[in-house]
């Protein structure tokens, strides 16, 4: 069943990569709104992220984003097909870019990507590895064949797909020798190597491993942004100036400033965030479980 899922999986997305684009969307925006319809554990761990989120949001305002979100992610699964096996020429017909540091910069500093997990983030990120050499960071999946596809896929146009549960020593060497560092430190992986601060004033279990291989990679970290542009139009990439004095030599006050970099985003486009993931899984000590 498993090895029959993964071939319907990658025919579907090999045929949504020569439709045209403004019609992959649309269709992933209606396939959304109906999925929406349906009851499901992740639309009620949506409603729960934005509830807590947004709690001066009515219960229709809820729905209604939650709604909105689901054609964005829905929209998103397909456009995979674009995005793994599309052309370099359609891909970049499709992405704009706009970036406030030098790309072109050859005496640049080691640099760490700080990407946050908008439905947006994968086209970004290979458009950025088409012009010049990255390495990016990615969670396995549970699906082997699957992940081991998208492994490839991402790093099609040279980038250096990069395990996260890989050592450090090896991230930072990839660092010292000049080739940037795309990650996203953005979901809860567990209280490991994380703090509890605030996001939207909630307590999120945030990692902390920006600052700490920003430190002793001697690092600036670069946020970039991937968002969906109105009327089908495609996406933009926005780099952003690196954060000033960051590390700032505590973890927690990083892992503040990261979180509130990204609510500034989200409050940009908040459907086009990941609110199908559960941002606070785990609860700091006697604090009730949510989901």
């Amino acid at each position: 069943m498993a090895q029959l899922g993964y071939l319907l999986v990658a025919m579907l997305l090999r045929a949504f990569s020569v439709l045209p684009y403004p019609l992959v969307a649309r269709l992933g925006s209606a396939l959304g709104a109906a999925a929406y319809a349906l009851p499901g554990r992740r639309k009620h761990v949506v409603l729960v992220n934005l509830r807590l989120c947004f709690p001066e949001k009515t219960e229709r305002e809820h729905h209604d984003l939650a709604k909105e979100h689901f054609r964005q992610v829905i929209r998103s699964y397909l456009e995979r097909g674009i995005q793994w096996f599309g052309s370099a020429k359609t891909i970049k017909n499709i992405v704009q870019i706009e970036s406030r540091i030098d790309l072109e910069d050859k005496d640049a500093p080691p640099t760490i990507f700080l990407g946050f997990h908008f439905v947006g983030i994968e086209i970004g990120c290979m458009l950025y590895s088409m012009q010049l050499p990255v390495a990016a960071l990615y969670t396995r999946m549970s699906n082997t064949r699957l992940c081991d596809l998208a492994r490839r896929q991402r790093g099609r146009f040279g980038a250096d797909m990069i395990e996260r549960s890989t050592s450090a020593r090896k991230i930072l060497g990839i660092l010292r020798s000049g080739k940037p560092v795309m990650l996203a430190a953005d979901m809860d992986h567990g209280i490991n190597n994380s703090v509890f601060v605030p996001f939207f004033g909630v307590p999120a279990c945030t990692l902390t491993s920006v600052s700490r291989l920003a430190r002793l990679g001697h690092a600036r970290v670069v946020p970039f942004v991937t968002e969906v542009l109105p009327d089908f139009r495609g996406y933009k990439l926005t780099i952003f100036e690196p954060l000033n004095d960051f590390p700032s030599g505590s973890d927690t006050n990083d892992a503040r400033r990261m979180n509130a970099f990204l609510e500034a985003q989200i409050l940009r486009f908040p459907e086009q965030y990941y609110w199908v993931h559960r941002r606070f899984k785990h609860r700091p000590p006697g604090v009730p479980a949510v989901y």
